[in-house]
């Protein structure tokens, strides 16, 4: 189904049961609205939280604990509002008298002909259900209202595709997290049920002291998640879980060896509701970082978590009624805290063991590929020096080669320079010869003074 027609319709029946519960007159109507109340109630608690995952995913850690966060304050502040609109309680007089006319009513002939449905005698206790009837018929008118948004129905399909992945031991996480939710709700509505009563019987209170320690579990309990929804945008949800169960296990030791300390009880039973604020929300985002949780799977363990509410507190309130002298809601709390701590280590293993070898083998992969790729960038190198080296040695030869041509010429230019100037010699010679020879001045001599002046000239 879509998620906000689901959430529209389970908060639209949450309101019609809320408007009917005060006009109830007898136990079966009553009976049947609380049961649409709680199925009500279950799917919201389902869906508001599959519908985070499905939004924001691993992402969301701090949108759930703003969604949980949400439950504490309206825990924390519904039953003083409540109480401020009930007024003082009625007197034990008007109770008896009140009492025997209900009795009288039962035995006269016309009790069966009660009505179901009637206007209640107290007009508070029916404005105080009509106000939170209309608050809820206000949220459900939004999330009709974003059915009709395509935006974030495609927002979501994206999402949702995204989230592909499955973890290897997924079935055996949900069963251990069906377990961990199973021990720490029910530790939490066991210990702010049991409260008041333990304080006033077990360790000497007044009711008003009760009153006030009941009041700072639950205070410090809101106080905390609103608090993670700022620690959850720089802490994992692992690291947050962690630090609950060392709260949890430190404080209800505390509250196990000194029960009867008012003072004791007033420190340990505030650091223990802090420690609990963040486990639920901080468990849910933990998982989704490991594998992907769909309407199913978060359904499986959110019914985990309400047998934990309804088992646990039932069999506590017996086992207390029966062995007053027992600190038997202190046992609960540190029994469950012990399991909590056993149980989370075993789902961490689980959850990163296969991922640890995915990303051994994953950095094994890579590392070939930067070793095969680095060899081949060697091979290249040498490749390239070889090239290098060869288009070297053809440029010595090519300069040994210019170096031979270029002494050649400077010697063929050097023999040529020598024969010519030879040749030009040679050729004055001749011809200073024949004009001495055939000179005027020595036609008219004798030719015995003519080797005389051959001598002087070349003296």
């Amino acid at each position: 189904m879509n998620p906000f027609l689901l959430l529209g319709v389970s908060m639209l029946a949450t309101t019609v049961s809320l408007y009917l519960v005060p006009f109830c007159k007898t136990a079966v109507l009553l009976i049947v609205m609380t049961a649409v109340f709680g199925v009500s109630m279950g799917i919201l608690d389902t869906g508001g939280n599959v519908l985070i995952l499905a939004i924001w995913g691993d992402k969301g850690a701090p949108h759930m604990q703003a969604l949980h966060f949400s439950f504490a304050l309206g825990a924390f502040l519904a039953p003083l509002l409540a109480k401020l609109a009930l007024g003082p309680p009625a007197s034990a007089e008007n109770h008896t008298e009140a009492t025997g006319n209900r009795s009288a009513l039962r035995l006269s002939p016309e009790a069966d002909s009660e009505p179901l449905f009637g206007v209640p005698d107290n007009m508070s206790l029916l404005w105080a259900y009509a106000v939170i009837a209309t608050y809820i018929f206000v949220v459900s008118i939004f999330l009709f209202a974003l059915l009709f948004t395509k935006r974030s129905q495609q927002e979501k399909a994206k999402t949702s595709a995204q989230r592909s992945r499955r973890a290897k031991y997924h079935n055996a996480l949900l069963c251990l997290l069906f377990l961990f939710f199973f021990f720490y709700v029910g530790a939490e509505v066991t210990y702010g049920s049991y409260i008041f009563s333990f304080a006033t019987t077990h360790a000497g209170m007044t009711e008003g002291e009760a009153a006030g320690l009941n009041s700072i579990f639950w205070g410090t309990f809101a106080t905390c998640r609103g608090l993670a929804i700022f620690f959850a945008t720089c802490l994992q949800p692992g690291t947050m879980i962690v630090l609950s169960n060392i709260g949890s296990l430190l404080s209800s030791l505390l509250l196990v060896l000194f029960n009867k300390s008012p003072i004791c009880l007033w420190i340990a039973t505030s650091v223990y509701g802090a420690s609990m604020a963040t486990t639920f929300p901080s468990g849910v985002s933990w998982i989704e970082q490991y594998t992907a949780i769909h309407g199913k799977a978060a359904a499986f363990f959110v019914v985990g978590a309400s047998l934990g509410e309804m088992a646990i507190p039932g069999v506590i309130g017996i086992l207390q009624g029966r062995y007053p002298d027992l600190p038997v809601v202190m046992y609960t709390s540190l029994g469950s805290a012990v399991a909590t701590a056993v149980l989370f280590p075993v789902m961490y293993k689980l959850a990163t063991s296969p991922l640890s070898r995915q990303r051994k083998e994953h950095r094994k992969s890579e590392d070939q590929k930067s070793l095969l790729s680095s060899s081949g960038l060697n091979d290249h190198e040498e490749e390239d020096e070889e090239d290098d080296a060869e288009r070297w040695n053809a440029m010595d030869f090519e300069v040994i080669e210019m170096d031979d041509a270029m002494r050649n010429s400077v010697e063929e230019t050097a023999r040529n320079a020598v024969m010519e100037f030879t040749a030009e010699v040679s050729s004055q010679f001749h011809s200073d010869a024949l004009v001495c020879e055939f000179s005027p001045v020595t036609a008219g001599k004798s030719p015995g003074n003519r080797p005389a002046r051959s001598q002087d000239k070349w003296d």
